[in-house]
């Protein structure tokens, strides 16, 4: 499951470096001279914030110390990626057994050709979800069943060109990505196939459908009547919620190589703040599309291959005035909403979506490590490492070092920090200590965060199986 999965991500990453030179990518390089010219976003050197032998370290001066979680509440709907359109749910009263209720399949399965990528989102008692083939499902929340099904796959086109890297062009039907947002009763879906759709969520019927230049791999946002999309080549798109009409662009520096995930947007008041593959972190008028900040979340290494995909797969979360996001080439971020200045840095590598609640903020590594971090200081309380090995055998710990362990977006659940790994254990921790309280098995792959609505925690796996955890 996890080797599988670990195949699937190096291969686009490798696809992604090792074609580099050929026609089709040079216009996605951004040291390409020829298209230099044309990119929009502000160009200029990174630097780095953070020294290279700067490690994650939990304080002295907080040992021992509380902090403050706020209480429990029901989550009536969980309508977008990450709950709201900050991206931003403290603490849900849900999942108090921390039993799996029941697991229904909602269609095709992750394997080298499909991926399930889509967060499910939550409304009007369904769970609505999206399979590796751009199906769109909604489930009953109570029990499981289907409410309706829609194949969003565009009719095959002979002689079309394929997407990038091979995926998602104009006709063909072996794209993978997107996913699902809920607003006004309608879900609004974005695809691999190079597209943005509305569906009438009681029924499912499409209301409007955009073609895209490129194909789409994250998840929307919906807000205040826009629909805000990020495409495979950093650009953020945004369209009219009512009819489809295409906005305002933002374009970002293309990188030709990313995470196979790929963030949502945050959106607060008039702002919007997104992440890009390039490291950016950039927030935008929602408006118009003026740039109001950037900061690049990045620090360039020549350690490591892979320290050089500066993507932030995971999504910003705006709290209490702050921006938080962590990229996957070492930084963790806590930025000022208004002025985007910095507050401070962490040297976290992780492709999830921070988790902050009260007092502090919570992030999974790559390396599997939960870390609890003081919201206003950037110290560390604790760390919680997931993967460690000091129990297992010399050829369990060789498998290991081989495929190591992910883990999910955390979720604060009655009073547990809840997390997946793609091995399939569900993981209970203290969040006031990072101690395991509960584990559960899942039996499958799970890389999504979980959601929440009602009494239950919903995870949607990797073999496009929807969980209600209870």
């Amino acid at each position: 499951m996890t080797s599988k999965r670990s195949l699937l991500l190096a291969a686009l990453l490798t696809t992604a470096v090792s074609v580099a030179g050929c026609s089709t990518i040079s216009k996605i390089n951004p040291f390409d001279k020829k298209e230099a010219n044309k990119t929009l976003a502000t160009q200029g050197q990174r630097i780095s914030v953070i020294a290279f032998d700067q490690k994650v370290e939990p304080a002295e001066a907080l040992k021992g110390s509380d902090f403050f979680l706020p209480e429990a509440k029901v989550q009536t709907d969980w309508p977008l990626p990450g709950g709201n359109a900050e991206q931003s749910v403290e603490h849900v009263a849900a999942a108090a057994n921390f039993d799996i209720a029941w697991r229904k399949g909602f269609g095709q399965k992750a394997n080298r050709k499909f991926h399930v990528t889509a967060p499910p989102v939550a409304a009007d008692g369904k769970i609505f979800v999206m399979d590796g083939e751009a199906t769109v499902v909604a489930m009953d929340a109570r029990s499981g069943a289907t409410v309706w099904r829609k194949d969003l796959r565009p009719a095959k086109a002979p002689g079309k060109k394929r997407g990038m890297f091979g995926f998602g062009g104009s006709g063909d039907r072996t794209g993978f990505g997107g996913g699902v947002a809920y607003a006004g009763g309608k879900l609004y879906v974005s695809s691999g196939f190079r597209f943005v759709a509305q569906l009438d969520a009681a029924s499912g019927a499409e209301g409007w459908r955009q073609e895209t230049s490129t194909p789409v791999h994250s998840a929307p946002t919906v807000s205040d009547g826009r629909v805000f999309v990020t495409s495979t080549d950093n650009e953020l798109l945004t369209f009219n919620a009512a009819d489809g009409a295409p906005g305002w662009t933002y374009q970002a520096l293309i990188e030709p190589a990313r995470i196979l995930s790929a963030s949502s947007p945050a959106v607060s008041g008039d702002t919007v703040v997104a992440g890009f593959a390039s490291g950016e972190l950039v927030a935008l008028r929602t408006t118009n599309g003026n740039d109001l900040w950037s900061e690049a979340l990045s620090r360039a290494s020549r350690t490591n291959a892979l320290s050089e995909i500066r993507d932030i797969a995971g999504r910003p979360v705006i709290f209490k005035g702050d921006v938080f996001a962590v990229s996957h080439s070492g930084v963790f971020a806590a930025t000022d909403l208004r002025t985007g200045q910095a507050r401070w840095t962490l040297p976290v590598t992780a492709i999830t979506t921070p988790w902050a609640a009260g007092d502090v903020v919570f992030v999974v590594d790559k390396a599997g490590q939960v870390i609890c971090v003081s919201r206003e200081a950037g110290q560390v309380y604790w760390i919680r490492d997931l993967n460690n090995t000091d129990k297992l055998s010399k050829r369990q710990k060789k498998k290991r070092a081989k495929h190591p362990l992910l883990w999910s977006t955390p979720i604060l659940a009655s009073g547990r920090l809840i997390t997946v790994s793609s091995e399939g254990e569900a993981v209970a921790l203290n969040p006031k200590t990072g101690e395991t309280l509960k584990t559960l098995k899942i039996g499958q792959s799970v890389l999504l965060g979980p959601i929440a609505m009602g009494d239950a925690v919903y995870l949607a796996t990797d073999e496009a199986n929807l969980i209600a955890i209870r």
